[in-house]
Formats: C-alpha cells, sequence, structure tokens
C-alpha cells in the first residue's frame, strides 16, 4: 500500500513540477522552496489517504485542494467540475435551474448579489445584501462558494430554506423557495409617461444587445419615434458577459474608449474602443444603478457616465471590478481564475470602489399629500379672469402619478430628470 501511496505521490510531484517548468512565457521559475512546498502537499496527501478515520476518494482530494488554493485567491476564482462547468455554459445562454439569485462569498457566508427578475428568489422576496447562513438549516460557514451553488441546485419542484440575515432585521428571517428552471428575459421594455423609453437590463447574456436592439426599435416605434429620452435600469444587475457590456456601451457611444482590462504583465492590457452608432440617437439617458449592480453593469455605468453620455441615478453599485477567465481543463472540468482588473474610460478602477451616482437617490416610499387648504386665487370674491389661453401641455405635473411610480421612488425621479432635461433643451431651442 505504501509503495502505492508513494508512486501516486511521485507521479503528482512530477505533474506539478512539469507544470511550474513548462510556463517560460509566465516567467514563473521553479525553486527550491517550491518543491519543499510540493513535497509537504504530498506529506499531506499522503497521510490522509493512510490514516482519516474514514476512506477519502482520491478525486475529491486533488479536487477539494485545487478549489482551496483557488478560492483563497479571491472570492471569484474557483474550480468548476464537470457539472458545474456545465452548469455555467447553460446559465451564459439565458436558461438554467435553481432559485434565481446570483450570489458571492464573504465572511464566510453566501452574499446575495442580486436576485434575478421574476424568479422564485425575487417574488418571496430576497434581497440584494442579504447573507444567507444557512441552507435547509444545515450552516453555510464552512463550505466554499462552488458547494454552497451546489446546495442551492436541485431537481425542479423541491423546495430550500433559506436563512437569512438582514442588515435592516435583528432577527433570522426564514424563506422556502421552490427550485424552478430558471428563464432569463435580460431586457425588458416599456413607455414611461407616454414618452419616455424604459428599458431594464436584468443580466448579460449571450441576448442582451440584441435583446436591446430589438426593444429600443420597438419602443421607438410606439411613440413613432417622438420621445424624451431613455431611463436604462441596471438596477439589481449582477453583471454577465463582457462583451455584452461593451456592446451594450457601444450602442450609446459614437467614440472612445468604453472599459480597459489591466492584469499581470503590461503586455495583457486591452482596450475597447466604440463605434459611431448611438441607438437613440443622441437623446438624454438617465442610468439607474443601487448595491446589487455589479460587474458588467458597472462597466456600463462607467463608460456612459465617464463620457458624460449619461446621468448615473441611484445609489453606488456592488464594486466587483476584476476579469474572471474560464480555462478549460483535462476530465471536462475547468477553473475560473481572475485575470485583471476593470477600469472605466477615465482609469478608474471599479475593484471594491463601485460606480458612485452623478445624483445620489434611496430607495423610498413616496407618498402625496393633501395641501392644508384646498382654497386658490380663483376662489377669491371678484378675482381677475386669467385671459391667456396659451397651451400648458408641456408643463410637468404630479397628478394621476400611478401606485407602480410611489413604489419605485427612483424611477420617478429619473423620469423628473429627463423631463427637466428636456423642458431645458426645449426652452435653448426657443
Amino acid at each position: 500500500m505504501r509503495h502505492v501511496v508513494t508512486g501516486v505521490l511521485a507521479a503528482l510531484v512530477l505533474i506539478l513540477s512539469i507544470a511550474i517548468i513548462a510556463t517560460p512565457d509566465k516567467r514563473v521559475e521553479a525553486s527550491s522552496e517550491t518543491y519543499r512546498q510540493l513535497n509537504l502537499f504530498g506529506d499531506v496527501f499522503a497521510k490522509i489517504r493512510e490514516d482519516y478515520v474514514e476512506e477519502v476518494d482520491d478525486e475529491k482530494l486533488i479536487e477539494a485542494a485545487i478549489n482551496g488554493m483557488l478560492s483563497s485567491l479571491d472570492p471569484h476564482s474557483s474550480y468548476l467540475n464537470p457539472k458545474n462547468y456545465d452548469g455555467m455554459k447553460v446559465q451564459t445562454r439565458g436558461k438554467f435551474g435553481g432559485l434565481g439569485i446570483e450570489v458571492t462569498m464573504e465572511n464566510g457566508l453566501v452574499k446575495v448579489v442580486a436576485p434575478i427578475d421574476d424568479t422564485p428568489a425575487d417574488k418571496a422576496g430576497v434581497l440584494a445584501g442579504d447573507y444567507i447562513t444557512h441552507l435547509d438549516g444545515e450552516p453555510v460557514l464552512g463550505l466554499t462558494l462552488a458547494e454552497a451553488v451546489e446546495k442551492m441546485r436541485g431537481l425542479v419542484d423541491t423546495d430550500l430554506n433559506l436563512t437569512i440575515r438582514r442588515a435592516d432585521q435583528k432577527e433570522p428571517v426564514e424563506i422556502t423557495l421552490t427550485r424552478a428552471i430558471i428563464t432569463v428575459q435580460s431586457v425588458k421594455g416599456r413607455i414611461e409617461d407616454g414618452d419616455i423609453l424604459y428599458v431594464r437590463i436584468s443580466s448579460f447574456t449571450e441576448q442582451s444587445d440584441s435583446g436591446l436592439r430589438k426593444a429600443i426599435e420597438q419602443l421607438k416605434t410606439e411613440v413613432d419615434g417622438d420621445y424624451k429620452g431613455l431611463i436604462l435600469d441596471l438596477r439589481n444587475n449582477p453583471g454577465g458577459l463582457l462583451d455584452q457590456a461593451i456592446a451594450i456601451s457601444d450602442d450609446f457611444l459614437d467614440k472612445g474608449e468604453i472599459v480597459s482590462t489591466r492584469g499581470r504583465n503590461f503586455d495583457d492590457a486591452q482596450r475597447y474602443n466604440a463605434k459611431p452608432d448611438d441607438i437613440v440617437d443622441g437623446k438624454p439617458i438617465v442610468v439607474l444603478i443601487n448595491g446589487g449592480s455589479a460587474s458588467a453593469s458597472e462597466i456600463v455605468a462607467g463608460a456612459l457616465q465617464d463620457h458624460g453620455r449619461a446621468v448615473v441615478l441611484g445609489t453606488k453599485s456592488f464594486g466587483k471590478g476584476s476579469v474572471q477567465t474560464i480555462v478549460p481543463l483535462q476530465g471536462n472540468g475547468a477553473m475560473r481564475m481572475t485575470t485583471a482588473r476593470y477600469y472605466t474610460p477615465s482609469g478608474t478602477s471599479i475593484q471594491a470602489k463601485g460606480i458612485v451616482p452623478d445624483i445620489e437617490v434611496e430607495q423610498a416610499k413616496l407618498e402625496v399629500l393633501e395641501t392644508a387648504s384646498g382654497r386658490s386665487e380663483a376662489d377669491l370674491r371678484n378675482h381677475l379672469e386669467n385671459s391667456d389661453e396659451s397651451d400648458t401641455s408641456d408643463r410637468i405635473s404630479e397628478e394621476g402619478i400611478e401606485a407602480a411610480d410611489i413604489l419605485d421612488y427612483q424611477l420617478l425621479r429619473a423620469k423628473d430628470l429627463l423631463k427637466g432635461v428636456w423642458l431645458f433643451a426645449k426652452k435653448e431651442v426657443k
């Protein structure tokens, strides 16, 4: 048995050594200290195989070691076994099974980056910033992010109980979710107040850019091309594909840098520039963000903000400014490894800072208060009549505010801002 173990370890150390030596392009040098550490790993591996209280599977041990090595680097690097790798590829295409939440790991707990629109998590009231402490009563502490995500996935129509810690509540929140097939329609649009285009992007999948262009064209047709501007809602958008973020930023920019990525080596830096083509014809844009806006959504908000193409309104974004590269491995698995940082056109790193909105607006409940007296000049005896019959249809009024507007204070502020910009531009033309 000892000879078999020694043979396995020798082969393992040899493979790792060859991997180190065979990467001259990365300027990684094998040193005596590196070999000493590899021998240490081999000793631990052998001791576990020989003396652990229960027999363990070699494959699981190696997988755990690889995942531990990657996850120790940062919250977004991890090992994807074949099952998780297949799931990740399905997710980027916009359809997958689960609860409908984008998560990360923070302080040993699973933190919700954002719930996905119209999913079990969204409907049950899971919020961005929630910390998941238990899954079906079992503590999350001690699990890797990949292990926690694996536990949250399961058969469709099966239940999972989440124990959540929420910032504004002293007691844990218990939420039971029923797993479902998550089909993400990442782009949705509608007309607000008759002449404002509203488009929400919930995540950046392979179909996001084409979906955005289709939605904009449809909305422009509905208003016969006569509209005040666009509200681009990226709130609770956890991100997604980099190429889609670049394409969507390019949809509103005619020139200039969109984003740059800078890695470990200077030669790895990449810059992505816009091409002439503004799908809203230069009309004003308001971008909505909040603490659930991360990664790709921060790239879009940062690019439009730095170029002065849009006013960013809401609260500071999540601050995920790192690039993860998926590297396929033998055995049909892969590793997700952080290889670069994002920088906005002004050269600002998003990492751990986020995008600070131009106008900070916390989400709030708006109530329309009745005035103390319903009397006006027109109620006074012998008041002078107004002979001016000019049209006042362009004036902004708060009459007839819909219930949806009252619930979404940030959206209401965005619409008011667009109307104000439009009125100002109209007066300048006169």
